[in-house]
Formats: structure tokens, sequence, C-alpha cells
């Protein structure tokens, strides 16, 4: 996520154009929302696969999401006007077609109460994620502007290990298999897609440079909250 960080602030600076990217995790993490300062003492010890589970700070808001079995975006882009709201659900609709191009039908969550009192980004939906009919919420995203730039970011819950979940949050979870049934290369070709109907852009496929990398890693050391 220094990465994306980056990305937002050289795309702010007029360095580069707006990008979508996505990734994995390894080792597998929990990352925390920005403003999110306590958690539970035992994700401190928390290992999965003979590694130790990091615990880590996002630039943007919200609660904790584990990532394992996932698949995170991050979308830097300028330009939208209006409530944070509207923004998201304007943001989201190349997530819902690129979806529903795959056979998921994704929507909007509702807001609901109690989400700020829960460690779990997934323990409840909110109006800026995107759950399937039967309420399995898929995605969880988050904002952060800078100017007028914004990063949107988030977690698409694939394949999470039920008892990893219950370990960490104290609530198994069984994800619809329709979910881990599709290619993680076949989910990213179907949102890029989607993303240059929605967006009328055009993707160049560039993969971040060994330098730029190098780069965005120092420039997160530098601002790093924590």
């Amino acid at each position: 996520m220094a990465i994306d960080e980056w990305l937002l602030e050289q795309h702010r600076l007029e360095a580069m154009p707006p990008c979508l990217r996505f990734y994995n995790w390894n080792p597998v993490a929990i990352s925390l929302g920005y403003h999110q300062r306590h958690y539970p003492d035992h994700w401190n010890a928390l290992r999965w696969q003979g590694q130790r589970v990091d615990v880590v700070q996002r630039p943007s808001g919200g609660r904790a999401v584990l990532h394992q079995g996932d698949l995170t975006y991050a979308l830097i882009a300028s330009g939208f006007n209006g409530r944070r709201r509207d923004v998201y659900t304007h943001l989201c609709q190349f997530l819902i077609r690129g979806w529903q191009s795959l056979g998921v039908n994704l929507q909007l969550g509702l807001a609901q109460g109690g989400y700020q009192r829960s460690a779990n980004c997934f323990g409840t939906a909110t109006a800026a994620d995107l759950v399937m009919d039967d309420g399995y919420k898929v995605i969880g995203s988050a904002q952060l502007y800078r100017d007028r730039a914004i990063l949107q970011h988030g977690s698409m819950r694939l394949s999470p290990a039920p008892h990893l979940v219950e370990a960490v949050f104290g609530t198994p979870i069984i994800p619809p298999q329709v979910l881990s049934a599709i290619c993680p290369a076949d989910i990213m070709t179907a949102l890029a897609t989607a993303a240059q109907q929605v967006f009328v852009i055009e993707w160049i496929h560039q993969p971040l440079s060994p330098q730029e990398q190098q780069q965005a890693l120092a420039w997160a050391g530098r601002h790093s909250k924590r």
C-alpha cells in the first residue's frame, strides 16, 4: 500500500496519469484503518503457514482487513466533485460492471450502525462496500484524498480460510464457491476492461520499474505515520 500512496502523490503532482493496479499480500497481513489505534493483542502473535501475520497501517480509513485469500485493487484518479458518497458510487461502477461480466451480481451496501465499534471491516457493510444478493460482502473499499486526487483501494474477499478468519475476528466464515472458482487473472482483466468503459479511458499496461518501487518505499518511509 506504500506504492498506492506514492502513486497518489505522483498523480497529485501531475507526474503520473490515473492508474489501476492489483496485488496480493505476502506474507499474510492485517491492515488497520488510518485512524484505527486499538486491536486485539493476540493479533501480534498470529501465524499462518509458518509465517508471522503482519499488522500494518493503511493510509486510508475504515476498519481492519485480513489480506489472505483476497485480491487488492487500487484506483488513483482525479477530477471528481460532489459528496464522497456520490464519488464512491461512481467509482464503484467499474467493480459492479466487471464482476457482472463474470456472472456475479454486486450491489452497494446499506449504511449500518455499529461499523466504527467493530474491528472487522467485513463484519458489516456500508454504503461504500459491495455485497452479493445474499448479503455476503465481497469488496470493502476505502478512500484517501490529496487535494483533488483520490486513491480508492479495497480488498476483494475471494477465498479466505475460515479458521484463520475465526482466529482473527472470532467469527467463522464460509465464502461462496462461485468466488473462489474465478481465476484472479480473469478478475483483473474483467475489471480493467470495465474501468475503460465506465471512465472512457484506455489503459497502458506498464509495471513499475525497480527504481519506481524504490522511490515509493523511500517516500513511504519519510511520510510514515507509525
